[in-house]
């Protein structure tokens, strides 16, 4: 029941956020507006032909010949004009459209096309193209018959407005990106890992339906509004016009990011709801767990983030799905019930994240004093860029960190979703008889965690002699105190501050007159892909407005980036390999910094991290 109620509500503060406005005008004019009984229809016992798509020339009267032959007339006054039938169930199979192809793109639309093969972008692409379609044939009824011809052998088979409009709705489900608030992110997370039980298809479902509210509001006042008003009860054709315009408008506009654009110009007024919806702990207790919960894990919300003390969290959910390990003899996986009488830390981590980086050396500093006393390190790889996937680039990325415990790659995120977790990093502390007794979330806290390991190990084995704790630096920055990590990906580019359109593709830019704290910007000619960015021509720069004391950046490919901090010092570092870390400046003064990094024709941007 408290998932329905947060996916409702989640949808319903989704349905007037403004993230939604893109697909409004078309929902009004497709959903509310077609569904009008917009002029009087002939009496039945007067036969006339709707002609293509359910539209008359005008002036046009239509009599069947003696052969059974349709001929068109001259006197527009002879017959009344006979319109398709009006189905008043549009707004509504519109609406469940929409709430059908978004559940279900959202929930196994990830899954199906990694087991095809598929990028996953072709969903929306396919919902895209059909959108432009149907508008066109809207507004040119003799395409619509092309489009049509296909499905001659299907009894009512006119996919325009007058019938169902489900159809319509099934194609704009597949392009509907509503805002990403916890809601939608746990839905997202579940779907993507194709971990999808009986509380995700609730959740998303009262989320779709939460969502579809609103939308039918405005659908049905679109057709209140044309039968109310003179001028659209007369203008049919018009309107028909308009709705195919508004389809390729916001087909367009999904193709060139342009709500994503509208929602950063537009302030966000659901943001203090949405808030208040999702920071309580019972909200958070059933969404930062994505409502996937099994029976492996049902028991982990038992244990508290970062607890003084050993709790008592269940037996520990099992290691699946894992593409390869590293560090093992000959590759083979390992089974924690072949750990039984050991102690074991599950560390989550991914080479590029900068939180990971800076907890590794205490992970590694346990394992090199605790190995021989009985601690067993799992390092679960569950990566957030397609390029931590590739086994060459973790092992090359262990190696630097100096891992030599075991590591699972968990490509699909199968052991990450099993064990509920939601961070990089996080740590998981099993006993000696497998059931978890310490959770910790990010950064941070590691005397306790240190602490409780040592607990773990001497009720394992009494009288066993540990060493000393280890004096691993914790370099973990206060809240707040530094810049959040920024992506230059066209997926993730949340804090760009220059005029131009960040896009896919290649395209100019030019540094902004002024720019905000914690933002950067382009200046010349740049390729943007999903995950990075790389110079179409020399001289191409990223200027980062930050504060932090350490600026890093994940670069790859091979060329030179030659970094400008504004206390006039340059650095020149050399590029070569796959996507790793670089640190660019250290040591920076407080308050907010420029940083300029003019960047080589061969050399992939992924993000900047800060410490």
């Amino acid at each position: 029941m408290e998932l329905i109620i947060i996916g409702l509500l989640g949808g319903l503060i989704t349905g007037i956020s403004p993230c939604i406005l893109p697909v409004l005008p078309v929902i009004f004019l497709t959903g509310g507006a077609q569904s009008a009984r917009t002029r009087t229809a002939a009496p039945a016992r007067e036969k006339v032909a709707a002609g293509i798509g359910g539209q008359v020339g005008a002036g046009a009267a239509i009599r069947a010949g003696s052969a059974g032959v349709i001929k068109a007339g001259t006197d527009a006054d002879a017959v009344p004009v006979a319109q398709p039938e009006v189905s008043r169930w549009r707004p509504y199979f519109v609406i469940a459209g929409l709430v059908t192809s978004f559940t279900l793109v959202t929930l196994v639309g990830s899954v199906l096309l990694s087991a095809l093969n598929l990028p996953q972008d072709i969903i929306r692409w396919v919902g895209t193209i059909v959108l432009v379609l149907i508008g066109i044939g809207l507004i040119v009824p003799k395409f619509e018959f092309i489009l049509e011809k296909p499905f001659a052998f299907l009894p009512k088979r006119n996919v325009d407005a007058k019938r169902s409009g489900f159809g319509v709705g099934l194609a704009l489900g597949a392009v509907f990106v509503p805002c990403a608030g916890p809601v939608l992110a746990a839905i997202i997370v579940a779907g993507s890992t194709g971990q999808i039980g009986i509380g995700t298809v609730i959740l998303t479902l009262s989320f779709a339906i939460g969502v579809a509210v609103p939308l039918l509001f405005f659908a049905l006042a679109g057709r209140g509004l044309a039968e109310r008003v003179k001028a659209f009860r007369k203008r049919e054709r018009g309107l028909r016009i308009a709705a195919g315009i508004a389809m390729i408008a916001l087909a367009v506009g999904l193709a060139f990011n342009v709500p994503q654009k509208l929602q950063t110009l537009l302030p966000d007024y659901t943001a203090g709801v949405q808030s208040q919806l999702t920071d309580n702990e019972s909200a958070r207790d059933a969404l930062a767990l994505g409502g996937l919960v099994n029976d492996e894990n049902k028991d982990l919300d038992l244990c508290s983030d970062g607890a003084p003390e050993l709790e008592s969290c269940g037996t520990a959910p099992s290691i699946k799905g894992i593409d390869s390990w590293l560090n093992t003899p000959d590759g083979e996986g390992i089974d924690l019930t072949d750990l039984k009488g050991e102690v074991v830390l599950v560390d989550f981590w991914a080479y590029s994240c900068i939180n990971c980086q800076r907890s590794i050396p205490h992970v590694v500093g346990w394992d090199d004093a605790y190995r021989d006393a009985g601690l067993n390190v799992l390092g679960i790889h569950s990566p957030e860029y397609a390029f931590e996937k590739d086994a060459g680039n973790v092992a090359a990325g262990a190696e630097d960190f100096g891992i030599t415990y075991p590591v699972a790659l968990d490509n699909n995120l199968s052991t990450w979703t099993n064990y509920r977790n939601r961070y990089w990093p996080a740590h998981y502390l099993i006993d000696a008889e497998g059931t978890v007794r310490h959770i910790a979330f990010g950064e941070g806290n590691y005397a306790t965690t240190e602490k409780l390991i040592r607990e773990l190990l001497e009720d394992a084995n009494p009288g066993v002699k540990l060493p000393a704790p280890t004096e691993t630096v914790d370099d973990t920055p206060d809240l707040g105190s530094t810049t959040q990590e920024t992506f230059l990906g066209s997926s993730k580019d949340l804090n760009y501050a220059g005029t131009d359109r960040y896009a896919p593709g290649e395209g100019s830019y030019a540094f902004p007159d002024s720019q905000g704290d914690d933002t950067f910007a382009l200046d010349g000619g740049w390729d943007i892909q999903t995950q990075y960015a790389t110079p179409t021509a020399d001289g191409a720069s990223v200027r980062l407005n930050f504060h932090a004391n350490v600026v890093e950046m994940v670069l790859a490919g091979t060329g030179q980036v030659t970094v400008a901090l504004d206390d006039g010092t340059e650095t020149v570092i050399d590029v070569d390999g796959t996507p790793r870390s670089y640190a660019l400046v250290k040591d920076v003064g407080d308050g907010q910094h420029v940083l300029d990094v003019q960047v080589s024709q061969g050399v992939e941007a992924y993000s900047f991290t800060f410490g």
